[in-house]
C-alpha cells in the first residue's frame, strides 16, 4: 500500500471514529435532553421512535444503497430466535432510556461500564463457559467502582438505579444469546442485516406497551411540539441518530478490530461523562468520580487480560 493510500485509509478511519463519537454521544445526550427538559417525559415512545427509524433506514441502506449484502431468514427457527433478541434488546433500550429520565448521564455510563461484569455471568450460566480466574478479578474493581459511585451520586434514584442495572443486564444478555442462537454459519447475520430485522418486531412489541403504559403519548406531544417548535425535529434527529449509531459501530468494528472497539468504547465513556457535567452541569463528588475511575480501569484491565489469554 503506498504512502497516499495508507493516509487516505487513516483519514478514513479517523473519520469514521470522530462520527462514531459524535453519534452515540449525541444520542445520549439527546435522550437526557428529550426525556428531563421539555416534559417529553416518554421513554417507552421514544425507544419506538428509534426502533422506526431503524427499519426504515436499514431497508434503504441494505436493499437500496447496499451497504452491506442483503441476508435472508432462511428458516422458521432462525426468525424466532431473531424475534427473542429483538425482546431482549428492547428491554435493554427501553431501561436505559427510563434510567436517563431519573439519572445523571454521568452515573449512567458508570453503571453502563459494568456491562463485562454481566457478559461473562451470562456466558457461564448459559454456556458453562469459565475465564481465567485472572479475569473475573478484574471484574472486581468494576463491580466496586459502581458501589462506591452510587454512594457517592447526589442525584441518585432508586428506581432509576434499577432500570440503569437492568438495561445493562439486558444489553450482555442480548450479546451472549446472539452468539448461542446465532452460532451455525448458516444462520449468522451481520449486525446491519439482524438490525434490519430486529427493529420491525421491536417496534410491534413496542406499540401495545406504549399504548397501555403511555396511553396519551400522541396528544402530549402534538401539545409539546407546538409549544417547543423544535421539540418534534429533535425526536427526528435523535431517532435517525440512533440509526447512525448503528450503523458506525458496524463500519468501525469493520475497518478495525473488536479490540480496538472496546478500547474506544471506554474512552467514549468517559468523554460522554465529561461532555454531560459541561451541558447539563449535574452535581460531581470526588467519590463519584473515583468510583467510575474504578469501573473503566476495571474494565480496560479485563480486556487486555481477556487478550492475553486467548
Amino acid at each position: 500500500m503506498s504512502t497516499t493510500q495508507s493516509e487516505k485509509q487513516a483519514l478514513f478511519i479517523t473519520s469514521l471514529i470522530i462520527f462514531w463519537y459524535s453519534s452515540n454521544i449525541g444520542v445520549l445526550l439527546l435522550n437526557k435532553l428529550l426525556l428531563s427538559n421539555y416534559g417529553f417525559s416518554f421513554p417507552i415512545f421514544l425507544t419506538m421512535c428509534h426502533m422506526s427509524a431503524c427499519a426504515v433506514l436499514s431497508y434503504v441502506s441494505i436493499v437500496f444503497l447496499k451497504i452491506v449484502p442483503f441476508q435472508r431468514i432462511k428458516s422458521r427457527s432462525q426468525f424466532f430466535r431473531i424475534s427473542t433478541l429483538s425482546i431482549v434488546f428492547c428491554g435493554s433500550v427501553v431501561g436505559g432510556n427510563i434510567s436517563l429520565k431519573y439519572l445523571p448521564v454521568s452515573f449512567n455510563q458508570a453503571v453502563g461500564a459494568t456491562t463485562p461484569f454481566f457478559t461473562a455471568l451470562f456466558a457461564y450460566l448459559i454456556t458453562l463457559k469459565r475465564e481465567a480466574w485472572l479475569t473475573y478479578g478484574c471484574l472486581v474493581p468494576v463491580v466496586a467502582g459502581v458501589v462506591i459511585a452510587s454512594g457517592g451520586e447526589p442525584s441518585f434514584h432508586l428506581y432509576g438505579f434499577i432500570m440503569c442495572i437492568g438495561a445493562t443486564a439486558a444489553r450482555a444478555f442480548k450479546s451472549v444469546l446472539q452468539g448461542v442462537l446465532l452460532s451455525s454459519e448458516g444462520e449468522k447475520l451481520n449486525s446491519m442485516n439482524l438490525l434490519l430485522y430486529m427493529s420491525p418486531i421491536a417496534v410491534l412489541v413496542l406499540l401495545p406497551v406504549t399504548l397501555v403504559m403511555e396511553p396519551n403519548v400522541i396528544n402530549v406531544t402534538a401539545t409539546l411540539a407546538t409549544e417547543n417548535r423544535y421539540l418534534g425535529l429533535l425526536i427526528l434527529v435523535n431517532s435517525a441518530m440512533a440509526y447512525g449509531a448503528n450503523l458506525l459501530n458496524f463500519l468501525v468494528t469493520k475497518n478495525t478490530s473488536a479490540l480496538t472497539l472496546q478500547v474506544l468504547g471506554n474512552a467514549k465513556g468517559a468523554v460522554a461523562v465529561v461532555i454531560s457535567i459541561l451541558i447539563f452541569r449535574n452535581p460531581v463528588t470526588f467519590i463519584g468520580i473515583a468510583g467510575y475511575t474504578m469501573t473503566v480501569m476495571g474494565v480496560v484491565a479485563y480486556g487486555e487480560v481477556k487478550r492475553r489469554c486467548r
